[in-house]
């Protein structure tokens, strides 16, 4: 057995696509292992993990909750995380922190454009995945064709090691696959077996050989190589329930005991965690959820965060369970607690070290910036204060305070995101806030090469000189920074703070908007003995920078989405030629069981009222589903400004003037 498995502890995320019933299955495990009396409901909002007041009137999460339950004496942290793609960012953040994953895929409406995404970055991880087919018992439920889409659109590997009994109102549970008992299977059942142990078979020789030969495999013959294939996540048992009514809950339970491993982590090495998720308690304030790889904290640590280089004191350990917490005191590598006394942290930092600590997966691409608006004057600081709380718990949202302007700038992933955050500014904090219409993210990337220069030797006492080689890069490559800058001339701490100061100068480029996708070389450079101050290369940069972006030009960029669509045959000429109008990219489309189904690519710039369009041109009979696909020029006819924070440095007099007055 492997170590891992011995472990009594299991870290575990729920995820799937918004209405899979991730919320409901997450509150009958619960139910079932004793840690609530009585079942809540979605619909009525009276689930344990949706707690938030949008999370009940909507009845939909929108923040990931941490709770456990024991079975078997094993400890199972269950992390149940939002399926709308507005939160994707808290799906993100919990990937990073788990040793296990269930997907959860309705039997309904199968696999759709948020469960490829997340299965996509589960594999990244390679984190061990249970995929649990849900709502048998919902009317237009089709477990083998659910299953097939799964192989198809997921993997190759997924093995069902149960099979269904009856569908619809019938449905009544599920065979045992693994139980030897052949020969009292039923028909439907044998063909599921038949799968199970042909793909087992098909990936370990000898085993293939003996299935030729014989015909059949024993559960005792295949079981070490499943075991093995789902542990290094290249199999992953299928299996079927209906949550609302219970069924097939106890065996998801034994499934995730039995199928996903443990944490691996020593308690006794130097302490390495990461937060993955905060809340806040009226009387002891912030409170960081902690996920430990390896170390051990206690009440009274004092825990060093590595990413803000700052200590901070632990005054208590408290395990969470759904709305009830008890203090424990303790935390140990492996194990997720509610730490309280951090009050300076964000999420993603990361405590004691960074080693053993997992990279995280970018997921969550906010396209949209919106501007804030508040009822009064005497409003303006609380809701920049309430803000910059919430940007603390989220990253993403990217507050930017105008102070000059008086203006507050986030970025939105899209609309029910904009009404989660109105609807917590005004429960937690008590502030009405309203927001403008969304405007698209544009991107610049420089047109061709040039160089960027600039001699700040005035007025003394001052002396930086820097020349910049700036070229265009790949799409997608982000800013690729190097020196060759000779250090005599430019001694290597002054060398360390240009490079340091390089990516806020892209921040806002001609057009004021991020600069990406381009090569910065530091070709040369001077520091003067006596007129030089570091500072100065903090002025000198976005000078010379901007120099060369008045060199090279920009480009404008702008987001595309992925798109997969399906409407009835009727409306199929009628929704392509709207596509066609909005700039879309069409692949050849499939008439499949009287439904027209596109897949392509679209602006998100054109798009932006498109699924309220498509609801009333099809009679609310269409599925769309999107994704982030990429940035791309965009065509000359659009011309996107953005107001620019501050003064241009390209303006030097008064750039100058006005960074060392601020200095």
């Amino acid at each position: 057995m492997h170590e891992a498995r011995r472990n009594p502890i299991r870290n575990v995320g729920i995820f799937a696509h918004v209405d899979a019933g991730k919320t409901t299955t997450t509150e009958h495990i619960l139910y079932e292992s004793g840690r609530i009396r009585t079942l809540g409901s979605v619909d009525n909002g009276t689930t344990q993990t949706d707690w938030l007041e949008v999370e009940r009137e909507r009845g939909i999460s929108v923040r990931a909750a941490v709770t456990r339950f024991v079975r078997n004496g094993i400890q199972v942290n269950l992390v149940d995380t939002p399926g709308h793609v507005d939160f994707l960012s808290e799906v993100e953040r919990s990937l990073r922190v788990m040793d296990g994953a269930v997907l959860i895929v309705s039997a309904v409406e199968g696999v759709q454009a948020q469960t490829e995404l997340i299965w996509q970055a589960l594999r990244d991880l390679r984190i061990p995945t249970i995929v649990y087919v849900n709502k048998l018992d919902r009317v237009g439920a089709d477990p083998m064709r659910t299953f097939e889409s799964i192989r198809r659109l997921l993997s190759d590997g997924a093995i069902p090691i149960q099979a269904p009994i009856g569908v619809e109102e019938d449905f009544a549970g599920s065979a045992d696959l693994l139980q030897e008992v052949t020969g009292t299977l039923s028909s439907e059942a044998e063909l599921y077996r038949e799968l199970l142990v042909e793909t087992v078979a098909e990936r370990a020789e000898e085993l293939l050989e003996r299935y030729i030969e014989k015909g059949y495999l024993t559960t005792a013959e295949i079981l070490p190589s499943l075991e093995d294939g789902i542990f290094r996540s290249k199999l992953f048992p299928v299996l079927f329930g209906a949550s609302n009514r219970g069924i097939g809950i106890p065996e998801l339970m034994d499934a995730i005991l039995r199928w996903l491993p443990g944490p691996l982590g020593d308690s006794a090495a130097p302490v390495a965690g990461i937060i993955f998720k905060l809340d806040r308690d009226p009387d002891m304030g912030r409170i960081a959820y902690v996920r430990l790889y390896n170390g051990t904290l206690r009440n009274r640590d004092t825990v060093y965060n590595v990413t803000q280089d700052i200590q901070e004191k632990v005054t208590q350990i408290r395990k969470i369970d759904v709305r009830k917490s008890e203090d424990v005191g303790i935390l140990q590598a492996g194990d997720i607690a509610a730490v309280y006394g951090l009050s300076r942290v964000r999420i993603g930092d990361i405590v004691g070290t960074a080693t053993g600590v997992p990279d995280e997966r970018k997921l969550a691409v906010p396209l949209l910036t919106v501007q804030v608006r508040w009822r009064s004057e005497t409003d303006y600081p609380k809701v920049v204060a309430a803000f910059q709380e919430l940007a603390d718990e989220d990253p993403l949202l990217d507050v930017q305070w105008q102070k000059e302007d008086r203006e507050l700038h986030l970025k939105v992933m899209g609309p029910i995101q904009m009404e989660v955050i109105a609807s917590v500014l005004k429960s937690r904090f008590g502030l009405e806030v309203t927001f403008d219409r969304p405007s698209v993210i544009y991107k610049e990337t420089p047109t061709r090469m040039g160089e960027g220069f600039v001699a700040y030797t005035m007025p003394k006492p001052c002396w930086a000189i820097l020349r910049f080689l700036i070229q265009p890069g790949e799409r997608g490559t982000g800013l690729q920074y190097s020196s060759v800058a000779r250090p005599e001339r430019l001694l290597e701490s002054y060398q360390n703070e240009v490079a340091r100061r390089v990516p806020e100068a892209l921040q806002q480029g001609l057009r004021g908007w991020e600069v990406t996708d381009l090569k910065v070389t530091l070709v040369e450079g001077e520091h003067h003995v006596w007129h030089t101050h570091p500072l100065d290369f903090v002025i000198a940069t976005p000078m010379g920078i901007m120099n060369g972006l008045e060199n090279t030009g920009t480009t404008l960029l702008e987001p595309l989405l992925h798109f997969r669509l399906s409407v009835p045959e009727e409306f199929g000429g009628k929704v392509m030629a709207e596509l066609i109008v909005m700039r879309g990219e069409l692949d050849s489309p499939v008439i499949h069981s009287g439904r027209f189904e596109l897949k392509g690519l679209i602006p998100v710039a054109t798009s932006l009222d498109f699924p309220a369009r498509l609801g009333s041109m099809t009679k609310g009979r269409a599925i769309l589903s999107t994704t982030f696909a990429c940035y791309r020029e965009c065509p000359p006819e659009v011309n996107a400004e953005r107001k620019r924070q501050g003064i241009n440095p390209l303006d030097q007099s008064k750039y100058i003037l006005s960074v060392r007055n601020a200095l």
